[in-house]
Formats: C-alpha cells, sequence, structure tokens
C-alpha cells in the first residue's frame, strides 16, 4: 500500500511532516482510523493521543483538539496544540493537573471553570499517553 502524507500544524509550528502508512485520530465522536486513499473527511478533533504508523515505527502525538482534513493524498492536521510525546514534561504536567484541581476544588468566583476544566482534561490527556507509551516502550 502507498503511503499518504501526514501533517500535523499547531500555532506555534509544524509539529510532524512525513508519508505515513495508517494514523489514528482522537474524533470528537470515537477514533479514526485512517489509511491511503481514504474517502474524503473533515472533522472535529478531541483532545488526545494521535497515533502514526509508518512501517514498524509508532510515533504518538498528543493533540488538544482542533481540526484534521482528510483527502486522498493527503492529511492535515490543525491542532490547538500538538507535541510529541517525547517533548512532555511530565512533572509541568503534573504540576498544571494539580493547580487544575485546585482552581475547580476552590471554586473561586474570579476563576474562568471552562478554563480550568479544559486545563485540568490538557494535563489528564498529556499525562495518560506518557503512561501509555512507558508501558509500550520506555521512553528515551
Amino acid at each position: 500500500m502507498s503511503p499518504i502524507k501526514l501533517e500535523v500544524v499547531s500555532a506555534e509550528r509544524l509539529v510532524y511532516s512525513d508519508d505515513v502508512d495508517t494514523v489514528i485520530a482522537p474524533g470528537v465522536e470515537g477514533q479514526l482510523g485512517i489509511l491511503p486513499h481514504h474517502a474524503p473527511l473533515m472533522t472535529m478533533l478531541e483532545s488526545g493521543e494521535l497515533l502514526i504508523k509508518k512501517g514498524t515505527d509508532e510515533i504518538s502525538l498528543v493533540v488538544s483538539g482542533g481540526f484534521m482534513e482528510v483527502r486522498p493524498d493527503q492529511i492535515i492536521v490543525l491542532a490547538d496544540a500538538a507535541e510529541r510525546i517525547e517533548e512532555i514534561d511530565v512533572t509541568r504536567a503534573e504540576e498544571a493537573r494539580r493547580r487544575a484541581e485546585e482552581k475547580l476544588e476552590h471554586r473561586a468566583s474570579n476563576i474562568d471553570m471552562e478554563k480550568a476544566e479544559m486545563a485540568l482534561k490538557r494535563s489528564l490527556v498529556r499525562l495518560k499517553a506518557v503512561d501509555k507509551i512507558k508501558k509500550r516502550r520506555p521512553l528515551a
């Protein structure tokens, strides 16, 4: 099977660009598996792991929402935020989780609850992805 071009872009940078065999993405209605020559589609993404398969290699990215456009020869992911699992600072993610939980627990009137909930979700997704990868293979 011929590969398909994948580009993952966040507001800050091009996170990933290469020809790949399969992409498994966290769609808002569940996981989406995309292979070359997939029917065109446009969908929103949930926060979660974006799994990329290229030959025998698996590359994991964490995306925090966004959109994915699939064309027969190309997949474009426009993520609100995206990073490779290897780039995640676990200590920082744990601290972000703790801060978000504290904000939600105290429910101060000057706190934007929606932002605190999104921060908590983002940190939990990052930590879960790191744990999942550690179980599959140790991080370098």
